[in-house]
């Protein structure tokens, strides 16, 4: 066959604290979509939700593990540093005012690599980032944006802009991105930027060298990056890649709504290939996504002992 393409990023997946609390900071606030409330499959007492625009398009989707009692984690190298969204140009002023309205406290917008960067944190310390970009609305999802009363479309958030690694040093993991299709763009300082498919959500991976202490997983950070594939004739494809790169892969993990393969990339971070297929409506319409408490079949028969451990939110 030939080389397929990552085009981009199909989700972010990060540790959390109170669910509820995560629920209102990202629907309320952000004005995401909550697009699938589930457990996580290998803790199924504890949520996994899902958060992206309209139909749930690969290349927004932030998903959460909320865990009450977790302790903060530490930044440092080795973790995906922020999250990115793009925004267009013109609502950079809407959403720093937006933010302050419901407390947020911001950094003062900067620019990177010619773009402007509102720079802020959400009430667990995950990093995100707002980017105001030209190619806003030429994204492949741009006609699914989520608006809501108080967030008009022309200033809602399109989708993610990427990610921001910090790693001890940017050569290993850059060559494992060039085999995964990715080009090498520019530099601006310790930041290096590769690019995926230039017209698909989540299309930018920033590498930064940098000389901090390793990170640690805990409340607030990152658990994984996840790239998108077409299927699973392209998901077998990069497995054996990156395998043949003498990086260990797991075995294909169903989760319900696309398949993975995982493996930790040279600097650290967890990588999971994602499938774009079967998506997020597979089992509720878009009218109602993310609506009620889905499982997966090998977890229904257990749904009221799992109800019943889950804290309640809405």
């Amino acid at each position: 066959m030939e080389t397929p393409d990552i085009p981009g990023l199909h989700h972010v997946t990060i540790i959390s604290g109170d669910p509820q609390q995560n629920i209102d900071f990202y629907t309320k606030v952000l004005g995401l979509r909550m697009v699938k409330k589930t457990v996580n499959f290998d803790d199924n007492f504890t949520y996994h939700l899902y958060y992206g625009d309209r139909v749930g398009s690969p290349g927004t989707i932030i998903t959460f593990f909320p865990w009450p009692q977790a302790q903060p984690g530490k930044n440092g190298t080795g973790l995906t540093k922020s999250t990115a969204y793009m925004i267009p140009k013109s609502s950079m002023d809407f959403w720093e005012k937006r933010l302050k309205k419901h407390g947020v406290s911001t950094e003062p917008i900067t620019e990177r690599f010619g773009e402007p960067v509102l720079q802020f944190q959400d009430q667990d310390g995950v990093y995100l980032d707002l980017i105001g970009s030209d190619s806003a609305d030429q994204l492949s999802n741009a006609d699914q944006v989520w608006s809501t009363d108080d967030i008009p479309e022309e200033h809602a958030i399109r989708a993610f802009h990427g990610v921001t690694l910090n790693l001890e040093s940017v050569e290993p993991t850059k060559d494992l991105l060039l085999l995964m299709g990715y080009t090498y763009e520019d530099v601006e300082g310790n930041r290096h930027r590769l690019q995926g498919k230039e017209s698909e959500p989540g299309s930018i991976i920033d590498l930064v060298e940098i000389s901090y202490e390793p990170g640690s997983m805990g409340k607030g950070i990152v658990h994984h990056i996840a790239f998108r594939c077409a299927n699973d004739k392209e998901q077998a494809y990069w497995q054996e890649t990156i395998a043949g790169a003498g990086i260990p892969v797991t075995e294909v993990r169903d989760r319900q709504y696309f398949k993975s393969i995982y493996f930790q990339e040279p600097g650290g971070v967890l990588f999971e290939i994602a499938t774009d297929p079967p998506g997020f409506t597979s089992d509720e319409p878009v009218e109602s996504l993310g609506s009620e408490l889905k499982l997966p079949s090998w977890l229904e028969s257990r749904r009221k002992e799992i109800e019943a451990n889950l804290p309640i939110v809405k």
